[in-house]
C-alpha cells in the first residue's frame, strides 16, 4: 500500500464527510443545539475533543471520532481513529501554528512515540513551501562534483552499484541555496541529496529513496507514528520499540568489519543487520506503507533505543509533503 502524502491523497470517508457537515464551524455545548453549537450529548459514545496542537495518542479505535478544535474552540475538523492523513481542510500554517505553540513536550505525547516540532524547525522541512526561497541554480565545477561524488558512497556504501545512475560521471550537476544554509544539489530538475553548512552529512532527498530504497539503513515506525512524522514531530523511541515497529536485529554488530559495508541491508521483517549510531543519516519507514515517508539523522543510537525504550531517537526530517518535498527545481 503506498504511502499517503498529507492534504494530497487523503479523502474522508462517508462517515467522516457526515461529521464535517454536522461540526466544522461550530463551537461544542454540553447542553444546547443551535445554528452555532453543537450539544456534546449527541456525539457518538466513542468520541474524543482534541484542543490545538494536542498531539493523538496511538491507541485508536477504528470507529471512534476524533473532534479537533482551533485556538478558538471551534471545531476545525473531524478524523477517525484509523485516518492518518492529514485533513485535506488543514492548511499549512494552521498545522504549522498548531505544533508552534510550545516547545515543551506533552508527556502523553512522548508515551505514545511522538514529540510537537519544535519551533527551531529547519525551514526547508516546514510544510508551508513559501517559507523556502530558493537561490537560481548554480552549475557545479566538476571536481566539486568528484568529491561529492565520493562523499556519497562514503556515506551510503550501498549505493555502489547505481552511483553511475544517480551521478553520471559527465553529468551536469547543479546545486541551490535553501534558507538556514542548506544546499539542494539536483540533476537535471531531479532533486538528489542535501546538506546543512556543506559539514553536515549529506542527506538524500526523499525522491533518492524512492528511486534506490535498498540503499540506505532503516529504521520503521508503527501506524500510530505516522501522522505526527508527517507533521514535523519528533520521532521518539516507543514509536520504533512497539510491536509495529521495527529496529536492527537482536545482537547485531555494533560495527562492520572494513571492507564488509556492502554485506548489509533489511531482513524479511523490516530490521536492519547492523546497529545504527548517533549522528547516522537514516531512511524511517512506516507499518503497513510500502514508501519510506521520511530520513533524518539519529540523535541517539538505535542500542541505546532498544536499552532506554524512551526520548527522542530524529529530529528535524525531511518528510513527504515538507517544504522540500514541495519544492520546485525545475
Amino acid at each position: 500500500m503506498p504511502l499517503v502524502v498529507p492534504g494530497i491523497t487523503s479523502q474522508p470517508g462517508s462517515k467522516t464527510e457526515e461529521w464535517q457537515n454536522k461540526l466544522v464551524g461550530k463551537k461544542l455545548s454540553d447542553t444546547e443545539h443551535t445554528e452555532t453549537l453543537f450539544c456534546k450529548k449527541d456525539l457518538p459514545q466513542e468520541h474524543r475533543v482534541i484542543g490545538p496542537g494536542e498531539g493523538v495518542t496511538m491507541d485508536f479505535k477504528e470507529n471512534r471520532l476524533n473532534v479537533h478544535l482551533d485556538d478558538k474552540g471551534t471545531v476545525s475538523h473531524v478524523t477517525h481513529g484509523t485516518s492518518y492523513a492529514t485533513p485535506p481542510s488543514i492548511t499549512s500554517s494552521k498545522l504549522n501554528a498548531g505544533f508552534k505553540k510550545s516547545s515543551r513536550t506533552n508527556p502523553r505525547d512522548v508515551q505514545k512515540g511522538v514529540r510537537r516540532a519544535q519551533t527551531t524547525q529547519n525551514p526547508v522541512h516546514q510544510t508551508d513551501k513559501r517559507s523556502i526561497t530558493p537561490s537560481p541554480k548554480q552549475k557545479l565545477k566538476s571536481s566539486v562534483q568528484r568529491s561529492l561524488r565520493q562523499s556519497l558512497l562514503t556515506t551510503y556504501p550501498l549505493l555502489t552499484p547505481h552511483i553511475d545512475e544517480i551521478l553520471p560521471k559527465k553529468a551536469s550537476l547543479a546545486s541551490m541555496k535553501l534558507p538556514d544554509r542548506n544546499t539542494l544539489y539536483v540533476l537535471d530538475s531531479e532533486p538528489l541529496f542535501y546538506q546543512q553548512d556543506n559539514t553536515a552529512a549529506i542527506m538524500p532527498h526523499l525522491k533518492l529513496v524512492h528511486r534506490f530504497p535498498q540503499g540506505f539503513p532503516t529504521i520503521r515506525i508503527d501506524r500510530g507514528a505516522i501522522r505526527f512524522v508527517l507533521m514535523g514531530a519528533t520521532l521518539m523511541a516507543p514509536g520504533l520499540t512497539s510491536k509495529g515497529g521495527r529496529l536492527p536485529v537482536e545482537g547485531a554488530a555494533a560495527q562492520l568489519e572494513e571492507g564488509k559495508e556492502m554485506d548489509q541491508g533489511a531482513d524479511a521483517d523490516g530490521r536492519w543487520s547492523r546497529e545504527l549510531h548517533k549522528g547516522e543519516p537514516v531512511v524511517i519507514m512506516a507499518e503497513g506503507k510500502e514508501a519510506a515517508c521520511a530520513v533524518g539523522t539519529l540523535v541517539c543510537g538505535t542500542d541505546e533505543v532498544k536499552a532506554k525504550g524512551k526520548g527522542p531517537v530524529v529530529e528535524d526530517a525531511h518528510y513527504l509533503g515538507d517544504g522540500l518535498w514541495k519544492l520546485a527545481t525545475d
